[in-house]
């Protein structure tokens, strides 16, 4: 396992990361865009007609019936569905292109290996893609605070054990993310 990130000059960070865990990284993050989908178009009219800036609003105004993606854009108003589907309306798109832009950031810095080193906007892509990938991970899982301490008395040969240790994994790659920014 590679020593995680740690704080370089002017800001940056820096990952040693061995090929197979860069491997896993971009096998994980490619499955996070697959999920994602691809851009939704914007509504004709949104605005750039009219010299404002272009709104993507979005058609969806539902949670996802995807338990993953209803993690990743959940409700904002439970208790008012009409609010929560309107604000839904006018935010899932754009923070929907945040997460793949930031899974797209980091399959451009990654590489196959080796010392990876990332200016502020791309440990801050890093740690966003970071989240969306553990939310992810953890819902198909069903990662809870007892599995979490069951984990640890698991046999060898339980097939659930390669997808709890990268959920592991992940959760100690952002930390230390965290701290080598802060």
């Amino acid at each position: 396992m590679n020593g995680g990130f740690t704080g370089a000059r002017g800001g940056r960070v820096r990952l040693r990361i061995g090929s197979e865990e860069a491997a896993v990284v971009r096998l994980l993050m490619g499955q996070l865009l697959d999920l994602l989908g691809e851009g939704d178009q914007p509504e004709s009219g949104s605005g750039a007609d009219a010299g404002m800036p272009d709104l993507q609003l979005s058609e969806n105004t539902a949670v996802s019936d995807d338990p993953v993606l209803a993690r990743l854009f959940p409700d904002a108003y439970r208790e008012d569905q009409n609010a929560s589907a309107e604000f839904r309306r006018y935010t899932e798109a754009g923070l929907r292109e945040g997460k793949r832009a930031a899974a797209k950031t980091v399959l451009a810095t990654l590489g196959e290996g080796g010392e990876v080193v990332l200016d502020p906007d791309e440990a801050q892509a890093w740690l966003r893609a970071l989240n969306d990938l553990r939310l992810a991970l953890g819902v198909r899982l069903d990662i809870t605070e007892e599995t979490l301490d069951q984990m640890r008395t698991f046999d060898w040969d339980d097939p659930r054990n390669a997808g709890y240790a990268a959920y592991d994994w992940l959760t100690y790659l952002q930390e230390s993310l965290v701290r080598a920014l802060w």
